[in-house]
């Protein structure tokens, strides 16, 4: 907090600096150029433009739009209005006001037109102030995802296309304010990163964690949008252990929260039990698991799989299956409800079906926590524990590799490992108070899914938002106008019973508005 406080006092020193004399010849006195947030507001009375746009400056990413566009209107202020002036002004990032400042004979003009003077113009300023909202939207209260994966197949289909809400669990004040607007981590074609972090620009370019309050905290079993807890991509082929991302531009994932703050969660045969008793999914969750499929004779189609039995994972005949050799060519497929198993069990190919669930006490590979002392496995896993905010709990040498990531990353403490010995910021202790709630993600998708069984909790300072509606859902194994599955446009993503479609009140009501439009206009000629 302290290095921002510096930080504005020495933009507004730069400012009066480069400044002071614009405010003078608009007959004020040069001194307020230098005095924080009164000279912003004596500012938009010299270039006439209302005190209110003193919050765009505030908010982060925002302010990345409108402070060029204040840059442009001071210099037009005193009357350089050319094309030449605009781009001197952005080129040099304000820096030609410095000029105007120091080197030319400045004439104020008082109560300019902040009317646009061309069309070029018009539709400059009417982009700047839609990318401003569609900017203020997509931050703070809804924003658009697609899902790209198949973990909570079922739920949510690949080819998905989400609204996520911002404000129910609070929206989260941009973390990384130095952005480009209304994308994520990366610039679309040019494949640059979108963003400047702390290590490129200390102490602006990333902002402490800051949320809204929301209207609701997480529930049990609601579906959550947040970011990779351990996101180290480059890119989504490369991982670099090393390669740092903030919080707010790790990749975006979406998983069922089948455990909050406060829970003790196990997994018994592929089921979650929470506080010792079985989780309850709502009727709409349909769970995935693999399964091993013994064929008769001949191959199974995806086409087949596809549009007879519902199965849209992949499938194959692998070398090997749970560490032995697969003679008998058995197909492994990685993920199938419980209905569509029924199902294909009366296939006249298949000799036999059953699930494939890994042996209780025999470690999986790429488990969390990364210990060989806990012989957890994807289908058999914990007791563990899920932090909740101030709740204190024991720690030693026992369960520190679980909540060793929790204490040193999330909650930036300095922590070391002596013996048996656990110390944290120089001092020894045998228990730990949790600053934050975490939450406990797995997708349906139960054979099929990376999820925090591979990576542990998910702090809720990492927390994006709540989807809470489908607005359009696209087949890409399906060829024409079955390729949009019309039955889940506009649809929402939580609640009881078979989804309902509100695309054709949509339709409706689109169809009354330029009905009444016309109307409209017509009466008033």
């Amino acid at each position: 907090m302290n290095s921002l406080i510096i930080f504005f006092l020495v933009v507004s020193t730069l400012h009066g600096i480069g400044t002071w004399k614009l405010y003078k010849s608009a007959s004020y006195n040069p001194y307020i150029s230098f005095i924080p947030v009164y000279n912003i507001l004596i500012l938009f009375k010299i270039i006439n433009r209302p005190k209110w746009w003193i919050f765009l400056i505030l908010i982060p990413v925002i302010n990345v739009i409108i402070i060029p566009v204040i840059w442009v209107e001071i210099s037009r202020s005193f009357g350089k209005n050319s094309y030449s002036h605009t781009f001197l002004c952005l080129v040099t990032l304000g820096f030609y006001n410095y000029y105007l400042n120091y080197f030319t004979q400045l004439k104020y003009i008082k109560n300019r037109s902040t009317k646009p003077k061309s069309a070029n113009g018009e539709w400059t300023s009417s982009i700047i102030f839609a990318v401003i909202a569609a900017t203020l939207v997509h931050t703070y209260f809804v924003q658009p995802y697609t899902i790209p994966t198949s973990s909570l197949e079922k739920s949510l289909l690949v080819g998905d296309f989400l609204f996520v809400s911002k404000f129910h669990y609070g929206a989260r004040v941009p973390m990384t304010p130095i952005a480009a607007p209304m994308v994520h981590d990366t610039l679309p074609i040019i494949k640059v990163k979108s963003y400047l972090n702390k290590n490129q620009l200390p102490t602006i370019a990333e902002l402490p964690y800051l949320r809204f309050p929301g209207i609701q905290k997480i529930k049990r079993n609601e579906i959550v949008c947040f970011n990779w807890p351990v996101d180290t991509n480059l890119n989504m082929f490369y991982t670099d252990k090393s390669y740092y991302k903030p919080i707010d531009k790790k990749t975006n994932y979406v998983k069922r929260a089948v455990g909050i703050a406060g829970d003790t969660l196990e997994i018994i045969d592929g089921y979650v039990y929470i506080n010792g008793e079985k989780n309850i999914l709502s009727e709409r969750a349909k769970l995935q698991f693999s399964y091993l499929v013994q064929p008769k004779k001949y191959r199974f189609t995806p086409n087949d799989m596809i549009k007879n039995y519902d199965i849209t994972d992949g499938f194959g005949i692998p070398q090997t299956i749970n560490g032995n050799k697969n003679f008998n060519n058995t197909y492994y497929f990685a993920g199938i409800s419980e209905n569509s198993a029924s199902k294909l069990k009366n296939h006249p190919n298949v000799f036999s079906i059953k699930r494939n669930i890994k042996e209780k006490g025999i470690r999986g590979d790429n488990i969390f926590p990364h210990d060989e002392s806990y012989n957890w496995n994807s289908d058999f896993y914990g007791p563990i524990y899920i932090p909740k905010k101030n709740s204190t709990m024991p720690i030693d040498k026992s369960n520190i590799s679980v909540y060793k990531r929790l204490i040193e990353v999330y909650e930036n403490n300095k922590l070391e490992i002596d013996g048996d010995r656990i110390i944290i910021n120089g001092k020894e202790v045998n228990e730990y108070k949790f600053k934050q709630d975490y939450y406990w993600l797995m997708g349906d998708n139960r054979g099929n899914s990376q999820d925090s069984r591979a990576w542990g909790f998910v702090p809720f300072d990492h927390v994006v938002g709540k989807p809470i509606f489908k607005w359009l859902s696209i087949d890409y194994n399906a060829k024409g106008l079955d390729k949009i599955r019309w039955e889940r446009m506009f649809t929402s993503v939580h609640g009881k019973g078979v989804p309902t479609s509100y695309f054709a009140h949509f339709i409706i009501i689109l169809m009354l508005y330029y009905i009444f439009s016309f109307l409209y206009k017509k009466y008033k000629k």
